[in-house]
């Protein structure tokens, strides 16, 4: 499990007002280390002006800055410029590699106006000191972009990889292999290579409406060269999605792939990667590894410079051959541990989304169980252990007792308390849960009960249920944190796919209701949260913060599990964030039920360190699962210390 940390200097390249040739835009950085000062060659693009008899031109050119510390970057000047007809309307998207002495930059020629894929192709300057360019080469003869050459030879030969007919699509992502540098530059040798393209195509699409474009540099790592690229979903539509992924290649044949990542790892989400000249772009367009810290340069919005940081140990373990997610919670080896009892009408046909307490030793497990009627009740269940059940009630021990949720809509339409949640404050326990009544919009319910008549299975003890959600409002997957903020208790709740938050000053709801939705975190498109989240059981406080386990839902419609970490001081402030989910649908139980391809958690509780997630698999089963918190907590903190 990992999760990135966007650096707090982004973006740390900005367009420059004073300086003409970069005054629109300052983007797509490629790094190289010397020694202790850090270089950066990006894209600059000057304001739009009379140009070669073309008016309004936005002319880019490649720049260089240098940082001492690492963070802040001085000494910005051209390097690269438009000098022959073949690169004469820009120069752009540098990619610099350092090799038997020499930098090879790669960047993308254009030679006609207005672009197009004819004039769009790759060149290569070199250097032997990044301050003056020493020769200048157009590189291919086809429409081309992002090429970068691997810092170190592969069976003795150069190796390249680059974008083929970029403007030209479907684009393919190819390897090239040179005995000799001149050879990077020769007509002949493109010419039959690109003849032979099929044999040297990596196909790192998922489906024909992704566009994969060359990234930063390849690196090597024990596994293979790690290649950072960019994955757009949508890329013919009006909808693209702009991400960045990774993928392994065989350190001797790299046209192999040996591992990816399943899903994007970084989407656009911060203010300066959704607006800018082009928004809702992030590209990446470098990498440097130093120790376990792998930095990820990215162009914003075709506008700036940023930077991202995430462990390179945890992004290598997440990645497979097969493209399965790897799964970091442990399922138990007898699951699932609840099943539809058909004797018991009230929970014959599924029972799922269990919340979960501890107490006097023993696991309280308070699932939601369905009959054929489909209505909603609360079955309970008990585990000394956490995994195996010791008891299991005959009868519900929560039932609709209020109008609005009652059923008004057909004999068998959902309706009922569903996927209940549940703290301890003081001496008493506190449910909140989806009330719905088959026809109006889901709200947010809530009852409470003592822990003396709980334990005695006093039932008739819970108290009258309110609403807590306003009116007219789809309001689902909330809780009680169960401890004071400020004064005050915090309610956790869901409206339109977005996890907010409102404050009340008791718990019991009897003079106040949810009201202001302060929003704390949504579902992030292109990712595997794409569609929409909720919380799963209530947050759990540790040494670093509130960790709150959330459900989010691919683009396909699967529930999975992923986690947030919430600032101790400020529980709307999200410090870290799961870029892979935690668990995903895998076992057949969990493919196949009431909803196919659901895990959906809404309870926990931590032994010894270990947390045991109780979850619905396939709306029809409960499931356990447990993860040790404190690699979880690590992983997140990583997100707000930079590692």
């Amino acid at each position: 499990m990992f999760s990135v940390h966007r650096d707090q200097n982004n973006p740390f390249i900005a367009p420059d007002t004073d300086s003409s040739w970069q005054a629109l835009a300052a983007f797509n950085p490629s790094p190289m280390l010397d020694g202790t000062r850090t270089h950066v060659l990006y894209r600059a693009a000057g304001n739009p002006s009379l140009f070669e008899g073309v008016e309004q031109l936005e002319l880019s050119t490649i720049a260089i800055a240098t940082s001492s510390d690492g963070e802040h970057f001085t000494g910005h000047e051209q390097l690269i410029i438009p000098e022959h007809a073949w690169e004469r309307f820009g120069c752009e998207d540098p990619r610099v590699t350092k090799i038997d002495g020499t930098y090879y930059i790669f960047y993308t020629a254009l030679s006609i106006y207005p672009f197009g894929a004819d004039g769009i192709k790759v060149a290569v300057a070199t250097s032997r000191d990044l301050e003056t360019i020493d020769d200048k080469h157009l590189v291919t003869p086809f429409n081309a972009k992002a090429m970068t050459l691997f810092p170190d030879r592969v069976n003795g030969k150069l190796c390249a990889i680059l974008t083929v007919n970029s403007d030209r699509p479907p684009a393919r992502t190819a390897i090239a292999l040179f005995e000799h540098p001149e050879d990077i530059w020769s007509e002949d040798y493109w010419t039959a290579w690109y003849a032979d393209l099929d044999n040297h195509v990596i196909n790192l699409t998922r489906g024909d409406t992704d566009h994969v474009e060359v990234g930063a540099a390849p690196i090597k790592t024990e596994r293979g060269w790690l290649l950072v690229y960019s994955h757009i979903q949508n890329y013919f539509s009006e909808q693209k999605i702009f991400g960045i992924e990774a993928a392994l290649l065989d350190l001797d044949d790299p046209t192999k792939l040996v591992g990816r990542t399943t899903y994007p790892f970084m989407v656009p989400e911060e203010g300066y990667e959704k607006y800018g000249r082009l928004p809702r772009i992030i590209f990446p367009s470098g990498a440097v590894c130093v120790e376990d810290r792998l930095t990820i340069y990215y162009g914003a919005t075709d506008t700036s410079c940023c930077r991202a940081t995430l462990s390179m140990r945890a992004l290598l373990e997440s990645m497979s051959q097969d493209g399965s997610i790897k799964q970091h919670a442990e399922r138990y080896v007898n699951n699932p541990i609840l099943a539809p009892v058909p004797d018991h009408d009230w929970e014959a046909s599924h029972v799922l989304n269990p919340a979960a307490i501890e107490l006097e030793g023993d696991v309280y497990i308070l699932y939601r169980a369905v009959g054929p009627a489909n209505t909603s009740v609360i079955g309970l269940a008990r585990s000394r252990n956490g995994f195996d059940i010791d008891e299991r009630m005959d009868g519900p021990i929560y039932v609709p007792r209020a109008d609005f949720e009652m059923k008004h809509g057909g004999p068998t339409d959902n309706s009922g308390c569903e996927d209940a949640r549940v703290v301890r404050i003081d001496d008493r326990l506190y449910i909140t849960y989806t009330a719905y009544d088959s026809v109006s919009a889901p709200r947010v319910a809530t009852s409470s009960i003592s822990v003396a008549d709980f334990l005695a299975h006093r039932w008739d003890a819970w108290t009258q249920p309110l609403l807590i959600s306003p009116a007219g409002i789809d309001d689902k997957d909330a809780c009680i944190v169960p401890e004071k903020i400020d004064g005050r208790y915090m309610v956790l709740h869901r409206i339109e796919g977005h996890v907010c938050a409102d404050f009340v000053d008791n718990p019991d709801f009897r003079s106040e209701q949810l009201t202001r939705c302060i929003q704390i975190f949504g579902a992030r498109p292109g990712m595997w949260d794409a569609r929409k989240v909720g919380i799963a059981g209530p947050p759990i406080k540790t040494r670093a913060g509130w960790v709150l386990f959330y459900h989010g839902i691919t683009a396909e419609g699967h529930y999975c599990l992923g986690a947030v970490l919430l600032d101790s001081r400020d529980l709307t402030h999200v410090l870290g964030r799961t870029s892979q989910p935690l668990l995903t649908p895998m076992e057949s139980w969990e493919r196949e039920g009431w909803i196919a391809n659901v895990v959906f958690p809404c309870g926990q509780i931590v032994r010894d360190g270990t947390v045991y997630l109780y979850y619905g698999g396939a709306d029809h089963v409960v499931g356990v699962a447990t993860l040790e918190l404190e690699t979880l907590v690590a992983s997140l903190e990583e997100q707000t210390a930079g590692l």
